[in-house]
């Protein structure tokens, strides 16, 4: 029987265990798209408590604290933190076979040397010596990152953002580079009238551009986009539900902004002409800068409305959408291909009953001027676990060229979740392993040993240009 969590975890094989410890394990991290908060590393904030840096924003653990019974009081509520840590540890024993049961004893493991298993009987101790630790300086946010050996991140940002916590980060001449990615998904979000209104005059605010037509709003989001560069931003990211690629016409697009504009809402064949016309905008714009933009697709988002009401967007209540993907991605992407306005672009794909799809189209828009120009993104959100990783590898190995992939990210709002590119990684080498142990890959270690490099570092430093 093997112990939990030791050196060879998900190493279930002496080939997989030699890629992962003398291959993988070294290569410092890109975390490409997270959602951690800028101003918490520019000001190298200090947590005051386990929970603080573990459980606050969280939705994962908070799924499963309220599945197992747990009042929302200890989740999101207004109970202490110690309290809240309490019921998040007795919820931990009935985690098993979840991702979280490992995330959570890597994550003690590698942050705080804690090999205790987490449950109701371990939880004070546990908290009062991770509590202690991050009391001191090698527990500040800066100093978390650079103890995983993170070279990069990229959070996720609003285009009316001022980048006021980028700018301190370049200035502090901090050795983590922190980039900010364009995420622009509530400026075309025209299903209610008055919130996009409210919108715009931010975006008036932020560019200091007066908007009073479609022409001046693009003038004033442009502004926004190459503001971002200047700050060294080289990545759009946009959550949608599925790709809109509406046949419209300029006037057809006028019209709606100038509708909406005037308090009214907008028909369902003008609200999707709309999102379609401004993705094509941003596309453009990312081309024309030599950016790469991703498309979170596929979740199907506040599903729970009195939940929605009480808590906001965020606090849990997503799921697997089943929308159709296909044939809008193809004609969005090949109307872009065929204007030579094709990025670099990365699918990010929720249900996994589409893998295979989107393993497929990233095949139909290689042109061979970069090294996996159109990407299939890691597993994601729910699919970024041990089954929906290995899917995604396997559907991207059958169809594509794993060995051109830029691998893993976090996707996470904590600190504490970089393990996830180290539970990445001991898959990917498994998974290798296997293959070679079973004679359908030969032995020549050094080469698959560099392959592994490349998905696990090379490959990103290369396709962003960092």
């Amino acid at each position: 029987m093997k112990k939990f969590v030791d050196e060879h975890f998900l190493l279930q094989t002496p080939t997989a265990q030699k890629l992962y410890h003398e291959f993988a394990r070294q290569m410092p991290i890109i975390d490409y798209h997270c959602h951690l908060p800028p101003d918490q590393i520019a000001n190298d904030t200090q947590f005051q408590n386990l929970t603080q840096v573990w459980l606050y924003g969280d939705h994962y653990k908070w799924r499963a604290m309220r599945t197992a019974g747990v009042n929302e009081d200890y989740v999101t509520g207004g109970k202490s933190d110690f309290e809240k840590f309490e019921k998040w540890a007795a919820t931990v024993p009935y985690t098993l076979r979840n991702p979280l049961y490992h995330w959570t004893h890597l994550e003690l493991q590698r942050y705080f040397g804690v090999t205790d298993i987490l449950d109701a009987k371990s939880a004070k101790k546990i908290y009062d010596e991770c509590t202690a630790k991050l009391q001191t300086k090698e527990y500040s946010v800066r100093s978390l990152l650079k103890k995983m050996n993170v070279k990069v991140v990229c959070t996720t940002d609003d285009p009316i953002d001022n980048l006021e916590y980028h700018k301190k980060i370049k200035a502090d001449n901090f050795e983590v580079k922190v980039l900010p990615a364009f995420r622009p998904d509530k400026a075309m979000n025209v299903d209610d009238a008055a919130n996009f209104n409210a919108y715009v005059g931010k975006v008036e605010a932020a560019s200091n551009t007066s908007v009073g037509s479609y022409a001046d709003y693009l003038k004033a989001l442009k502004v926004t986009h190459d503001f971002f560069a200047t700050m060294g931003c080289s990545v759009s990211d946009h959550g949608l539900e599925q790709i809109y690629a509406e046949d419209y016409t300029e006037t057809e697009i006028k019209n709606a902004f100038d509708k909406i504009r005037s308090g009214k809402e907008l028909s369902q064949e003008e609200n999707l002409k709309f999102k379609s016309a401004m993705l094509v905008e941003f596309a453009r714009w990312d081309w024309e800068k030599g950016w790469v933009q991703q498309y979170h697709l596929g979740a199907l988002r506040n599903n729970n409305s009195r939940m929605l009401k009480q808590l906001g967007p965020d606090t849990g209540w997503d799921s697997i959408g089943d929308f159709s993907q296909a044939r809008q991605l193809s004609k969005f992407l090949n109307k872009l291909d065929t204007d030579n306005q094709l990025a670099k672009t990365i699918l990010y794909n929720l249900n996994p009953a589409d893998n295979e799809l989107m393993a497929t189209m990233i095949g139909n828009f290689q042109d061979g001027s970069v090294a996996g120009k159109v990407q299939f993104g890691s597993g994601w959100w729910f699919l970024d676990q041990k089954d929906g990783m290995t899917k995604q590898i396997n559907a991207l190995s059958n169809m594509g060229l794993l060995s051109k992939f830029v691998g893993m990210l976090t996707d996470s709002r904590s600190f504490l979740s970089f393990p996830r590119h180290e539970y990445f990684r001991r898959l990917l080498c498994n998974m290798f392993g296997d293959d070679v142990e079973n004679g359908e890959l030969p032995a020549d270690i050094d080469w698959i040993g560099q392959v592994i490099q490349d998905i696990c570092f090379n490959n990103a430093k290369n396709y962003f240009n960092w």
